[in-house]
């Protein structure tokens, strides 16, 4: 059940972030949008899109590792965690982008996403 919801989560994260890449790419030509190319809310509304993106890939990454491994037992925190990276990462971008306090929540993904990878790390070495 974790593999699949990994395989949907990744591919839902890439879709979305496709989404949202080609709607701030209607902006993009426009130099003052957001304050500038290297303005902080800019910055982090292409942060929130390629978030969706790579973590949809590590979702997707998780997925096939453990479906080609053969590992079906030890996954559901691993996945669990990547699920909240995937969703809360884009989610604190993006409203940081327009309410700088929300930069305080980014521990949230980063951590959920190096535990999955570390506890990924070590099933896999354990097998």
């Amino acid at each position: 059940m974790q593999i699949q919801a990994a395989f949907a989560a990744g591919w839902i994260g890439i879709c979305i972030g496709c989404v949202a890449g080609a709607a701030q790419g209607l902006f993009f030509h426009s130099e003052n949008w957001l304050g500038g190319y290297n303005s902080w809310a800019r910055r982090m509304l292409r942060l929130g899109h390629i978030s969706l993106v790579a973590l949809g890939l590590l979702n997707l990454a998780f997925a096939l590792s453990m479906t080609v491994l053969g590992i079906a037992e030890g996954t559901l925190w691993p996945s669990r965690l990547l699920l909240t990276g995937v969703v809360s990462m884009p989610l604190v971008c993006y409203l940081s982008a327009f309410k700088s306090d929300f930069r305080n929540l980014f521990f949230i993904p980063a951590l959920s996403v190096i535990a999955a990878a570390a506890m990924i790390a070590w099933r896999v070495l354990t097998r």
